[in-house]
């Protein structure tokens, strides 16, 4: 079987991906040949083309965190997964293909009637807008909460899955995101214009239960100040310092130690850095059981019109330079998607 990758050879724009071509073998014992219906561009391929994403491969790699697509083949030993199953899969890297191996252990049922497009908004998006909003923040109607780029890949899911919860959300974006982000169901604030603070004191004065800040830098500092007591901070990304030089894991490293410094202050108040990853290598079968059945849950509110697809744009996957470039360039609603072309079946 023949596969399709977008390769990034080295540190480098945009344009400097290319097209290859290889031989894929056929599935081995516990592989799944999945060929792929759509994936995505997400923040950690901006970081990698950058050399800056915490633990990526060295150079040449083929990028691509998750991935949906249809079983075609299966090796010995894969008992749960058949041909023309539709799946999907985190992938972290190599998801950016006409055909992937994968093992089979790491790939989760799509439902019927759900499309593939709207299945890769909500893989690694809603994944971690799951996890973070019931694992880790635990926000429960009646909450007051804030996410900020309320109108990204995982924040407009953030939104929709708090709402979901019966929170009320604050939802903070740029001024052409605002009506999208009342859509929604958010309080729309533009963090450009308004002091976000003093909006957010005025929606709640006694501080929120919870505020998703994928930012980091200096304005982590307002995030804490927004929450009230028994409130929690989830910090899940460090955009403002993603053009700083240096050492990729230093920002990450000054910011852990920042919140654990929080955590320390007897003001009731809770800081928590975001690892999708969390307890993988230590327990993964725990780790694919819990993964599986958070997605699960949001695979099903999208399939029953509960969560509503946010797809920013579709590229084909030989335009993966043009679809890096546009997700870089911010003001978008939603995930950037690569889709292969049609493929024959495996041969």
């Amino acid at each position: 079987m023949r596969t399709t990758q977008i390769e990034l050879p080295a540190i480098g724009e945009p344009e400097t991906l290319r097209v290859r071509e290889r031989e894929l073998p056929a599935p081995g014992d516990g592989e799944a040949l999945v060929r792929v219906e759509a994936t995505g561009v997400s923040f950690a391929e901006q970081q990698m083309r950058r050399g800056k994403y915490y633990d990526q491969p060295a150079f040449p790699f083929v990028p691509g965190y998750d991935l949906v697509g249809v079983v075609e083949q299966v090796g010995a030993g894969v008992p749960d997964v058949v041909p023309g199953d539709r799946v999907a899969a985190l992938t972290k890297t190599g998801g950016w293909a006409t055909h992937v191996l994968l093992q089979a252990r790491d790939l989760a049922p799509v439902p019927e009637g759900l499309d593939p497009a709207a299945a890769e908004t909500a893989v690694v998006n809603g994944l971690t807008a799951w996890r973070m909003l019931h694992r880790t923040a635990k926000v429960r109607a009646g909450d007051t909460v804030v996410v900020l780029g309320a109108a990204g890949g995982v924040g407009s899911l953030l939104v929709q899955l708090a709402i979901e919860a019966g929170a009320t959300v604050v939802g903070v974006a740029g001024v052409r995101q605002l009506d999208r982000v009342r859509e929604l169901g958010a309080i729309p604030v533009d963090h450009r214009t308004e002091d976000v603070a003093s909006r957010v004191r005025e929606i709640a004065p006694e501080g929120v239960a919870a505020v998703f800040d994928h930012v980091g830098g200096p304005g982590l500092v307002r995030s804490w100040r927004m929450l009230g007591r028994g409130g929690t901070l989830v910090s899940y990304g460090t955009a403002a310092t993603k053009d700083l030089p240096g050492d990729p894991r230093l920002p990450v490293l000054r910011l852990l130690a920042r919140l654990l410094l929080w955590n320390a202050l007897p003001n009731g108040r809770r800081a928590s850095f975001f690892d999708l990853w969390a307890g993988n290598r230590r327990h993964p079968d725990r780790y694919r059981r819990e993964a599986r059945a958070d997605l699960s849950h949001v695979f099903a509110l999208l399939r029953d019109g509960r969560l509503t697809a946010q797809i920013a744009a579709e590229f084909a996957l030989e335009d993966a330079a043009a679809a890096l470039r546009l997700a870089e360039g911010g003001g978008l609603t939603g995930k950037v998607l690569l889709r292969p072309a049609a493929a024959g079946g495996a041969g």
